[in-house]
C-alpha cells in the first residue's frame, strides 16, 4: 500500500510550480531513510504528474495536536531522536529542508515519526549558503530572516535544528516558544528574537530545557545542529542510537488504528472540490484531443502547450525497485537528437539517435 499525490500540470504552470515539483522530484529520488516519507515512483500523463511515497496512516503531530492529544515527555524524546537521525542523514546529502514543523512530520501505525515535504528544501555544496526567504515563519530560523534583510552571508543547514526546537517544545507545550505569525514582518520578527527570552515549563527536566536552549540558540554557530552535538546532551545520553534507526524503541504514542488520522470534513470537502479527478480523466483527454484539433483553440493554446511539452520532456520517471535506468528522455540539439538515460547514482548519459 503506497500513497499518491497527483499535481496538474497546467495548474502548475499558471502558478509556476513547476519548478518546486522538479526540484522535490530530483531531492526525494537521491535520498531514502527509514524516518522520511521516501518516493518509490514518479511518473505521467498527459495531465498530470504523479508521486508515489510511502504510505503512513498515523496522521501529522498537527492533526494530533488540534485533537488535543498530551503527548508524554518520552514519546516526544523518541520524535526529538528520530528527526535528530532524519536531520542528520539530510545533512550528509547536503540538503536543507526548510519547512520542518508538526504538519510535516507524519506517525505510521506503530507510532515512529517520518518527515515529509521536500517542496521547498535545497541543496548546497562545498561551503555553499542558502539565500532565499523560505519556509513557514513561526518555525523559520533568525538568520533566515536576517540574511533576507542585510544580503548578509546567507543560511545552512543550522535552520533546519531551530525548527526542529519549535517543533519539540511546541509538541511538549501546546504553544510555540516565539508567539509568532504570518503576518510579522521580518523587521519585527529580528527585533523580537533579540528582545524575547524563551519560557520554558518549569515542570520540565533541566537536562531538557538545556537541550532546547542549545537547538533555539539564536546564533547558528553555537546551536546544536548535527547527531553528534545532539549526543553530547546529558538529556540523550541514555539514548541507544542504533535501537532508535532499527525502531526497535516503543513509541509513547501509538495512534488508533480503528481510525481515520485526518479531519474527514476537509479530506471530503477536498475531494468534492477536485476539478479533475482521476477516474474521469479517460473522457475528458479524449475531448480536449477533439478540442485540441480545432484551429481556433489552436492559436489560443500554443504557448500553454509548449510549456507541456517542456513538462513533459523533463519530466523524470522513477522506479526505486531499479537500480539502473531511472529516466529515458529525448533532447534536440540543433539538428540532432539524443536519447538522454539518467541513472543512479546520478550520471547522465548522451546517445545520439540515427534519422530511422
Amino acid at each position: 500500500m503506497y500513497a499518491m499525490k497527483y499535481m496538474n500540470k497546467q495548474q502548475c504552470i499558471e502558478r509556476d510550480e513547476v519548478r518546486n515539483v522538479f526540484r522535490e522530484l530530483e531531492i526525494l529520488q537521491e535520498i531514502e531513510h527509514v524516518f522520511l516519507v521516501n518516493l518509490w515512483y514518479s511518473f505521467q500523463d498527459e495531465e498530470d504528474m504523479f508521486m508515489v511515497v510511502d504510505l503512513l496512516l498515523g496522521g501529522d503531530l498537527r492533526y494530533h495536536l488540534q485533537q488535543s492529544v498530551q503527548f508524554s515527555e518520552d514519546a516526544v524524546k523518541l520524535y526529538l531522536c528520530e528527526m535528530t537521525l532524519a536531520l542528520d542523514y539530510l545533512q550528509s546529502q547536503h540538503i536543507i529542508h526548510r519547512d520542518v514543523k508538526p504538519d510535516n512530520i507524519l506517525l505510521d501505525e506503530q507510532g515512529h515519526a517520518h518527515l515529509t515535504d521536500f517542496n521547498i528544501a535545497t541543496i548546497i555544496k562545498d561551503g555553499e549558503r542558502a539565500t532565499a526567504l523560505a519556509g513557514t515563519k513561526p518555525y523559520m530560523a533568525p538568520e533566515i530572516f536576517q540574511s533576507f534583510v542585510s544580503g548578509g552571508t546567507g543560511y545552512a543547514f543550522e535552520v533546519d535544528w531551530w525548527s526542529l526546537g519549535v517543533t519539540v517544545f511546541e509538541v511538549l507545550r501546546g504553544w510555540r516558544p516565539y508567539e509568532i505569525h504570518a503576518s510579522n514582518s521580518v523587521e519585527s520578527l529580528i527585533q523580537l528574537f533579540s528582545t524575547v527570552s524563551v519560557q520554558y515549563s518549569p515542570a520540565w527536566p533541566k537536562d531538557l530545557v538545556s537541550l532546547l536552549r542549545k537547538l533555539l540558540t539564536v546564533n547558528p554557530e553555537h546551536r546544536f545542529s548535527s547527531l553528534s552535538d545532539m549526543q553530547t546532551s546529558p538529556y540523550l545520553a541514555d539514548v541507544n542510537w542504533d535501537a532508535v534507526y532499527e525502531k526497535k524503541m516503543e513509541a509513547g504514542f501509538v495512534p488508533n488504528k480503528g481510525r481515520l488520522h485526518c479531519d474527514p470534513t476537509f479530506e471530503l470537502e477536498e475531494m468534492i472540490l477536485e476539478s479533475r479527478p482521476l477516474h474521469k480523466k479517460k473522457k475528458r483527454l479524449a475531448k480536449n484531443r477533439s478540442r485540441d484539433n480545432s484551429k481556433d483553440s489552436q492559436s489560443e493554446n500554443d504557448y500553454l502547450q509548449e510549456c507541456l511539452e517542456v513538462v513533459q520532456q523533463e519530466f523524470m520517471i522513477f522506479n526505486r525497485e531499479k537500480c539502473g535506468t531511472v529516466c529515458l528522455s529525448l533532447r534536440k540539439m540543433g539538428s540532432d537528437v539524443f536519447m538522454c538515460a539518467y541513472t543512479s547514482p546520478p550520471q547522465v548519459t548522451l546517445v545520439q539517435l540515427t534519422q530511422n
